[in-house]
């Protein structure tokens, strides 16, 4: 399975393609589109054009991005939800299921916590990805994050459901069923594997 994932932002926004193959996860390419100016619609225009680059050159096979919450800010939510569409119509262009996960979801699922500070979802991204150095800014970061909860969110019902490590449906992935997250032996386990030294591990 190969998966763009989503961190959306106007100013900012995140992208990760990160792919499994049988038990090996790889970060095949990321980074952060970043526009500028006052005009809204021109740079709408320029993230979407990113975005199809990526689309282009690592053709995925599925998408997953961070689901808007209610935000005390009215402007950043109205620009979060902008770049969101504008992430969501490519995907519909390219024919790519949509599965959403909430930021506590993502940070469960690569960190065991829904309370993870950034420093610690940047950290485990590296460490699970075999990363020379974090990721940055947060916003690649986080993306990677995203791309990592759905890999571990599809193969937790491949599993459920008996059928081995394969995805889960169109119906399953549209929904982003269940809480994106993985058990909490599952959780320790992998980070005790991933990031044997990491300062949020908490006492043995």
């Amino acid at each position: 399975m190969r998966v763009l994932g989503i961190d959306p932002g106007l100013g900012r926004c995140g992208w990760a393609v990160v792919e499994r193959v049988a038990r090996a996860t790889t970060a095949l390419g990321y980074g952060t589109v970043a526009t500028r100016g006052e005009a809204v619609a021109p740079r709408l225009v320029e993230l979407a054009a990113r975005l199809r680059e990526v689309v282009a050159r690592y053709e995925p096979d599925s998408f997953a991005i961070e689901r808007l919450f209610v935000n005390a800010n009215v402007r950043t939510a109205m620009t979060v939800g902008q770049a969101s569409g504008v992430a969501l119509l490519i995907a519909a262009e390219h024919g790519l299921a949509v599965a959403t996960y909430t930021p506590s979801q993502v940070k469960r699922a690569v960190t065991g916590t829904g309370a993870a500070p950034k420093a610690q979802i940047g950290y485990m991204v590296s460490a699970l990805l075999n990363l020379e150095r974090v990721p940055t800014p947060a916003d690649t970061a986080d993306a990677l994050a995203v791309a990592l909860c759905h890999l571990h969110h599809a193969t937790a019902l491949a599993s459920h459901d008996g059928q081995g490590a394969g995805a889960p449906s169109r119906t399953e992935q549209a929904a982003g069923g269940g809480d994106g997250g993985l058990s909490s032996t599952t959780a320790a386990d992998w980070l005790a594997r991933a990031a044997p030294t990491s300062p949020w591990r908490g006492p043995p």
